[in-house]
């Protein structure tokens, strides 16, 4: 890291400390903190002291590449714009937004103290998919989650695995959740959206399945029962993954928890952290055969190669969050050291004044557990629930 750099990130970390509450909203914010549910995430917001102001060799989003270095909050609002159009050119430009439709009903099923939705609606503008809406049963606008996943039965507790059932979980917490997946693609193993379609892809399919979710979050903003100003999304693995892409790529999603997508770029974690698949950030037309590895097979083939050649990383993502919320729920994939590349974030939140927008769990393994979910229930019932994240 230069002189320079090191120079910027002081100023920032002492300006930040003058500018925020403990909990991360403006000081003149008067809500008191003393919850149940604040104590039950708090110590995830602070990395352990080895990694607290390391930066490693993640290229800095606060320095341009013409050198100047982003000092206010309207300089990082332009900056911002420049990192989401550079990824956008290189992923590829989404259709428009789908912004008016509403969800068709399949059918109707009353679960305990909820309603089951199965839900259709366009999530391309020439694809259509299903999924599940769930409602509690009880009346007022509520906020609501959109799980993402293989298929949507999963969430909803209905697919056999344990400690995935993200949007049961979380409607019997108060939540509205919608759940989705790509069931289809996923018996095929292909895995993905391929927009317009698979042999002629004109975005990477990681970012169509964040195009998707964006559409998602358009149609079940327009439900009745769902405060539109408190929608968040989830995702474990493949679903983290997706997750990643939608809340950095989709500015309305109001926070996000991303369970061991792997946050970065990491050749080591072999079949977890696999970027490179052509269902991924690696498209190229089918017949797909080796894939970028880190043995270099084809790695001129889809967009990867690129990124990795240019020093591009995931932490370039991340930073268009703030000063949206987000929580890592790390496993094999992201353990502790990936507070390196998360504290660039948290040096965006304390330029623009906020604390505690960046938090991060660890277990030993890629599976979730009941420990590691309770966080990411407390996490959403916090900043969607109990806490006035516009404030």
């Amino acid at each position: 890291m230069s002189a320079k750099q090191i120079f910027i990130y002081y100023i920032i970390i002492c300006s930040g400390l003058c500018t925020t509450n403990c909990i991360g909203n403006k000081v003149n914010n008067p809500k008191k903190i003393t919850t149940e549910t604040w104590n039950n995430i708090s110590a995830y917001f602070k990395p352990p002291a080895i990694y607290e102001n390391k930066y490693g060799e993640y290229r800095s989003p606060l320095l341009p590449a013409n050198g100047d270095s982003i000092k206010s909050a309207s300089e990082w609002k332009k900056r911002r714009k420049e990192i989401k159009e550079e990824w956008m050119s290189l992923i590829g430009e989404w259709p428009p937004v789908i912004t008016n439709q509403k969800f068709e009903i399949i059918n109707t099923l009353k679960r305990e103290d909820f309603y089951q939705y199965r839900v259709r609606f366009c999530w391309t503008p020439n694809e259509q998919t299903e999924g599940y809406l769930l409602i509690p049963d009880k009346r007022g606008k509520k906020p609501a989650v959109i799980s993402v996943f293989y298929e949507p039965e999963t969430a909803i507790g209905s697919g056999g695995k344990p400690n995935r059932d993200f949007a049961y979980q979380l409607t019997k917490r108060g939540f509205i959740t919608l759940s989705l997946g790509t069931t289809q693609t996923t018996k095929e193993k292909t895995y993905s959206i391929y927009y317009p379609d698979i042999n002629n892809a004109s975005i990477q399919p990681l970012s169509a399945l964040a195009y998707a979710a964006a559409n998602a979050w358009e149609v079940l903003a327009k439900v009745t029962e769902v405060d539109s100003t408190k929608i968040g999304i989830v995702g474990h693995s493949y679903g983290g993954k997706w997750a990643m892409f939608a809340s950095c790529l989709y500015e309305k999603f109001a926070c996000a928890v991303w369970s061991d997508p792997g946050i970065v770029f990491d050749e080591t974690k072999g079949g977890y952290i696999n970027y490179w698949e052509p269902w991924y950030l690696g498209y190229y037309t089918p017949p797909w055969k080796n894939t970028w590895n880190v043995k270099g097979y084809n790695t001129q083939k889809g967009v990867y190669s690129r990124l990795r050649k240019e020093k591009h990383d995931l932490h370039e993502l991340h930073a268009l969050m703030p000063p949206r919320p987000f929580l890592v729920s790390g496993g094999f994939s992201d353990g502790p050291e990936r507070w390196i590349p998360l504290n660039h974030t948290i040096l965006i939140n304390r330029l623009l004044g906020y604390k505690n927008r960046v938090a991060m769990t660890n277990r030993p393994k890629h599976d979730p557990n009941p420990e590691s979910n309770e966080v990411v229930y407390n996490f959403f019932k916090w900043y969607l629930l109990d806490y006035p994240i516009n404030n």
